[in-house]
């Protein structure tokens, strides 16, 4: 029987489409033997110097003239070179078999590399890689959409723009407006505030309302314990007062949790990591588990916060500017994001001018001016004495992909910080803030997104 690495580079000289569309994701080290090497590194080079395929004879002469190789080597390559002719296979199961040999080929590679990282073999890279390397071991596949021809396609294209685009809504009115209807997939949302204005807050709230949404949600934290995360979710969606969260009986904190189980279909699950622990392929790794052991996907994530997160890119307490930190990270997270066809949610600190500013700007985020550039949607979080005097909070948008960001650029809404939630608030109070001439139609979903506590009534 023959080998797969022996088909492979047969089919790579005789079958001309074949090479042009799996070329590009075999590597030479996926071949044990140096001779398979060889000959491959040699057919690639041909092809990408004379754009067509390379015959028997000259793939010889290339491989006498390699000044690497002693005369033994270049023996054996010209034996298989002579070995190879032109038999016919099926295309498709050719393709997939291909595939499935980069894919255990990159597994192996992987599960060697992450070995002798884990052996301190490396001197680059940390143990915190191993992650990574691991799962970018697991997505490998071939990817056969070449692009978008614009003349031809134009079908395709036209009915893009009449489908209706998949979103996460907002139960808060004017966060509906600013992105049209909710949060795309594909996404990097972030707010930017100071320590205890309310990021945290903001993201528990949206958390709460995804979920009673009847979607799955996946809530990571890096500054507070998974069980500071659920309590304050307690409180919101149980419609309790933090501070007496503990002071509820047993049999009445049950039944409010059974009750709030049997209004959604959706499943929240907390996942707490060490402050600056966790980077995106340890991200990739928890949710290929939380899919293996628990057959959940989720439809939001949220990640509790930017700047405390790793890179994958850099090694932890490498000298790297903060800047360049993290906008990999940022960059990072929205890969993620397009990886999984998921929103992400996170959150930013402003700088220290910024800190209990009435105004914030982009220049007010902290460590890194590349952040905003990355981001699809990033708007800050204000408190004042007088706002929280109100029981509100501004908000205010520094960059939106999805509207027009002048558009009701600066709103209020409504902060309950004892029972960790978010509200509308009365029309009087926008228009006390809105910007002059911002006011338009809502003309984001065909009907305005129901708001997530209506008609839910809580025991």
């Amino acid at each position: 029987m023959e080998r797969i690495e022996t088909t492979i580079l047969r089919n790579l000289i005789f079958n001309e489409d074949y090479s042009r569309k799996v070329i590009p994701f075999i590597k030479p080290e996926y071949f044990d033997q140096r001779s398979e090497k060889v000959i491959f590194e040699e057919i690639t080079q041909f092809i990408i110097k004379y754009g067509s395929a390379i015959t028997i004879e000259a793939l010889n002469i290339e491989t006498e003239n390699r000044t690497d190789l002693n005369e033994n080597e270049v023996k054996e390559v010209r034996e298989i070179n002579e070995s190879f002719t032109d038999s016919v296979v099926d295309s498709q199961w050719l393709i997939d078999s291909t595939e499935k040999w980069c894919r255990d080929r990159a597994i192996y590679l992987a599960l060697m590399e992450s070995i002798a990282l884990a052996d301190g073999q490396d001197e680059t890279k940390g143990r915190d890689a191993i992650p990574t390397i691991l799962s970018d071991a697991l997505s490998v596949s071939f990817d056969n959409h070449i692009g978008h021809d614009y003349l031809n396609d134009y079908e395709e294209r036209y009915e893009s723009y009449h489908k209706k685009e998949d979103k996460i809504p907002f139960d808060l009115e004017y966060f509906d407006k600013i992105t049209k209807g909710g949060l795309p997939n594909k996404t990097l949302n972030i707010a930017l505030a100071g320590t205890g204005v309310g990021k945290s807050l903001f993201m528990c709230h949206m958390a709460s309302s995804v979920l009673l949404q009847g979607k799955n949600v996946l809530y990571i934290t890096l500054e507070m314990a998974e069980e500071k995360i659920a309590e304050r979710i307690d409180a919101n969606l149980l419609n309790v007062n933090i501070q007496d969260i503990t002071d509820l009986p047993r049999p009445m904190f049950e039944s409010k949790v059974t009750n709030l189980a049997q209004k959604t279909q959706g499943t929240l699950i907390i996942k707490e990591y060490p402050t600056a622990s966790a980077h995106s392929g340890h991200f990739k790794a928890l949710l290929q588990e939380l899919s293996l052991k628990k057959s959940f996907r989720p439809d939001i994530i949220f990640i509790d916060y930017l700047n405390i997160c790793a890179s994958s890119r850099y090694k932890a307490g490498s000298n790297v500017n903060s800047y360049s930190f993290i906008k990999a990270i940022a960059e990072e997270l929205r890969g993620l994001a397009v990886e999984t066809n998921l929103p992400i949610v996170s959150a930013t600190q402003t700088t220290r001018s910024g800190f209990g500013s009435s105004d914030v700007d982009l220049t007010d985020t902290s460590e890194s001016f590349g952040l905003p550039a990355t981001a699809d949607l990033m708007f800050a979080l204000i408190s004042t004495e007088e706002l929280e005097g109100l029981n509100q909070i501004m908000v205010k948008q520094l960059k939106n992909r999805y509207n027009d960001p002048t558009i009701f650029k600066r709103f209020v809404v409504g902060i309950d910080r004892a029972k960790m939630r978010l509200y509308d608030v009365e029309q009087k109070a926008q228009e006390d803030i809105l910007d002059s001439g911002q006011e338009e139609e809502y003309n984001g979903s065909e009907e305005k997104p129901k708001k997530s506590f209506e008609g839910f009534k809580f025991s």
